[in-house]
């Protein structure tokens, strides 16, 4: 079956691409992400795909648009829901350019993540199915996680700290930071 992947990152990819291709799946990688910022991470996922794409042999369709000001224009009046956001945009891009280019299903590795709301993201995708009339594979990645970041870590691909948007940065970054006393009682002491 001729498939588009949505690729959120190269490290997510791996084991998407593993899978599918034992079942039978001629897969072409689509890249958009419009939430990754700022622009130097941008880049640097942006190019591990590349890499990655090109060292396995897999085509890649890049929708190349660093689009900082149109994600936070969407976002800003409701951040604690801009996934919502985000995973709609990302799914319709990636169904309406599988139906320009004639394939027979799509779907996203961001199905892989235990991090994202997998609600959210079927529902986006069935709903893109319908906009688009191109089939949704509602692909359940998330047991090959933990094997495709290692297989990322071996393989020395870029890896990201964060989800993608600078919100989700800003989350890393808070959670990271705990007062003395409950690090004490962490630790032990």
């Amino acid at each position: 079956m001729k498939t588009l992947l949505h690729v959120c990152c190269a490290p997510c990819s791996i084991m998407c691409i593993e899978s599918l291709k034992q079942a039978n799946h001629d897969i072409t990688a689509f890249w958009y992400n419009i939430n990754i910022h700022p622009f130097t991470e941008y880049r640097s996922r942006r190019n591990a795909v590349r890499e990655y794409m090109k060292s396995i042999g897999v085509p890649l369709i890049e929708r190349d648009d660093y689009g900082l000001r149109e994600f936070v224009r969407n976002v800003a009046f409701d951040i604690d829901n801009r996934c919502d956001f985000c995973y709609f945009s990302r799914i319709n891009a990636a169904a309406e350019e599988a139906a320009k280019g004639g394939f027979e299903a799509f779907t996203t590795s961001l199905l892989i993540s235990p991090y994202q709301n997998r609600d959210k993201l079927l529902k986006a995708g069935y709903e893109a199915q319908e906009k688009y009339g191109v089939r949704f594979l509602p692909e359940d990645f998330r047991p090959y996680f933990k094997e495709g970041q290692e297989r990322a870590r071996s393989l020395e691909i870029y890896m990201q700290k964060y989800c993608g948007c600078v919100f989700s940065e800003e989350e890393r970054y808070r959670k990271k930071k705990k007062p003395k006393k409950e690090e004490q009682a962490n630790a032990g002491v």
